[in-house]
């Protein structure tokens, strides 16, 4: 059999369900000594699994479910992380974070870069930030995307400083909503639920200090394509397993793949997968059908966003060590 054999990332969902939920409770009651589980339900496929892992780790009435919308939130997000609370008898509230974003100059920061780009930017355009360059073999790059009402998409290649704070102005989306959900998680005594799937916390494609803070990230050890399948084996709502991941972060529609990822999650999935078992580029272009070339290109892609990010997974340096709280 092929080394990328169609199943190379075949699961038995049923037990590592049970093997997650197993740990996830003895690291709730034993290593965090917590009462229960917040989560963020953001209407995607691994919060959405996560959540049903919370539930049947600890019961419904110890997860507590947060929805965080906001300006640029889809509303079919919302209706989606409602019907999964809803499923599994999620306690939740839903608050809208817009208000805090606008304190903070999140959108004027946000649109201040857009406008040196485009100058006539105005307040009802949609815009998005796309990806390119590194399938290619180049080093990947960033293109601004946006459509005023009722016209065609336009975009331009950004400039690093424009590109650095319309990225860090959209960071305050991810970090007031982790402080939020720390903020139930105090008040409950529960811990903090991260929800990044396999490719997400090894590409690092999570904000630090926002989606990537947490007590425990369940589903971090799962390729994405597996999570989808524990979604399905869960009963997670259809909608959700058969909808495509989107970052739902920019007022245009964003692919994950268009924002961050080299490919579509299926298939970065399986060019991760290969990645990680030594698996030569020749295989991997033959899998694709694609050329030689551009497979090595896809590994070095994976390794230099490793190289990139390898300071959001950083704990904080210390100028020497402090032996009575070493872990």
């Amino acid at each position: 059999m092929s080394a990328l054999a169609p199943d190379v990332l075949a699961i038995d969902a049923e037990a590592q369900a049970s093997r997650i939920a197993e740990r996830l409770a003895a690291i709730v009651g034993r290593d965090l000594r917590r009462r229960g589980l917040v989560i963020a339900l953001s209407g995607g496929v691994d919060s959405s699994v996560c959540a049903a892992l919370a539930v049947r780790a600890v019961g419904p009435g110890k997860v507590f479910g947060l929805m965080l919308p906001e300006r640029d939130s889809s509303p079919q997000s919302l209706t989606r992380a409602k019907l999964v609370a809803a499923q599994f008898g999620i306690a939740h509230e839903v608050e809208d974070i817009a208000p805090a974003l606008e304190a903070l100059g999140c959108y004027r920061r946000r649109d201040e870069a857009i406008r040196a780009v485009f100058p006539d930017y105005g307040e009802l355009w949609k815009s998005k930030i796309a990806i390119a360059g590194g399938r290619e073999g180049a080093f990947n790059y960033f293109k601004l995307v946006v459509q005023p009402p009722g016209g065609a998409l336009r975009e331009a290649r950004m400039p690093v400083r424009e590109y650095l704070q319309m990225v860090a102005a959209t960071n305050f989306k991810q970090r007031i909503r982790k402080m939020l959900e720390y903020y139930h998680a105090d008040r409950l005594n529960y811990a903090v639920i991260g929800t990044p799937n396999r490719l997400e916390y090894d590409q690092g494609f999570f904000v630090k200090n926002g989606d990537g803070a947490a007590d425990v990230k369940p589903i971090a050890h799962l390729y994405k394509t597996q999570v989808y399948a524990l979604a399905r084996h869960l009963g997670i709502p259809a909608e959700i397993c058969e909808a495509a991941p989107t970052t739902d972060t920019y007022s245009l529609v964003q692919g994950q793949d268009e924002f961050y990822f080299a490919l579509p999650y299926d298939r970065m999935d399986v060019a991760l997968w290969a990645a990680n078992h030594g698996i030569p580029a020749a295989d991997l272009a033959a899998h694709f059908g694609i050329a030689v070339r551009e497979a090595e290109f896809i590994y070095k892609d994976i390794d230099a966003k490793r190289r990139a990010t390898r300071y959001l997974h950083a704990a904080p340096a210390l100028i020497e060590p402090v032996p009575p709280v070493a872990p």
